[in-house]
């Protein structure tokens, strides 16, 4: 994606439905199950866009963007320039991650409807978005959601040195409005960031169906404090429509990130490893089914069953 204004230039991988033998492409630090510039099969196909959390990118959900492409759509991942892990993440931890993140996705869905090389192949009227951490928080802002910045002072310990205390601390509030795009017909969040921020008017134009899911151990330390299974009860109460709820039992944070290969779980134990019993490759199965099922239900065409 190129420069546009003030906004900056990002990278983005697309998984698309493929009726070739699937191969091996080598992306970053990882292998995936995949072939590299594959056809696009199939007309008039639903997006879904996947949104990362902190310091990640747009392979770390891989798993669950191969299963929807498998099953017919068009997947897209971005790099949020603000936050992405291996970018310049020297305002990761500003206010304006908070307002740059949601606009990032209305400017990559332009993209794809009407300058992607197969642009004519999708449609426009069907498309969905998945979150994980602050990728939740950015896809409840792209659906209508109004957070209300100051409240982050919640989440200021009174020692913090992170850039948005000292802004807060402040009175230095961004000013830029938050990017919406009603065309997202369908949310899948996992353990959305920022729920202090989102009282019950700023979710009020919240108005489409929501999958969300919570791991119980989201507070364990790992998350800078953004992710508790506290916060993401606030959001559910105050969602004015009852979302489609999963709560993940003796689970962490990092069970909404594709399972780790054995190289990169020596690189980033952190993020690899699960509580005793828990099994990350049975669950992602499980949970990839059930996010397929959800966009399928609501984001089909009405010619299809």
């Amino acid at each position: 994606m190129p420069a546009e204004g003030s906004s900056a230039e990002f990278r983005a991988a697309v998984w698309s439905p493929c009726r070739e033998q699937t191969g091996e492409v080598k992306l970053r630090a990882m292998t995936l199950s995949a072939t590299q510039n594959c056809a696009v099969a199939g007309e008039k196909l639903p997006l879904i866009v996947i949104s990362h959390g902190y310091g990640g990118n747009f392979a770390g959900h891989h798993d669950t963007a191969e299963v929807l492409a498998d099953a017919g759509f068009v997947v897209v991942a971005l790099d949020h320039p603000v936050d992405a892990g291996g970018g310049d993440m020297s305002r990761a931890d500003t206010l304006a991650a908070l307002t740059e993140r949601p606009a990032d996705i209305p400017r990559l869905i332009d993209y794809l409807l009407t300058a992607w090389p197969d642009h004519a192949k999708l449609d426009g009227e069907h498309i969905g978005l998945f979150g994980f951490s602050r990728g939740g928080y950015t896809g409840l802002v792209v659906a209508g959601a109004n957070p209300n910045l100051r409240k982050a002072i919640a989440l200021c310990p009174e020692d913090s040195r992170k850039p948005s205390c000292a802004e807060l601390r402040r009175n230095e509030i961004p000013t830029q409005a938050f990017a919406h795009d009603p065309r997202v017909k369908a949310l899948v969040i996992a353990d959305p960031a920022f729920g202090p921020l989102f009282d019950r008017d700023g979710l009020e134009n919240v108005k489409i169906p929501i999958q969300l899911w919570a791991s119980t151990l989201s507070g364990e330390g790992k998350t800078g404090g953004e992710v508790t299974l506290d916060y993401v009860s606030a959001i559910i109460r105050n969602l004015p429509i009852k979302p489609d709820y999963h709560l993940v039992p003796n689970a962490g944070h990092f069970v909404f990130l594709a399972p780790c290969t054995p190289d990169l779980a020596k690189k980033r134990p952190n993020i690899c490893t699960d509580r005793p019993g828990f099994d990350r490759l049975a669950f992602r199965n499980e949970f990839n089914a059930a996010v397929l099922a959800f966009f399928r239900r609501h984001l089909a065409r009405s010619d299809q069953p």
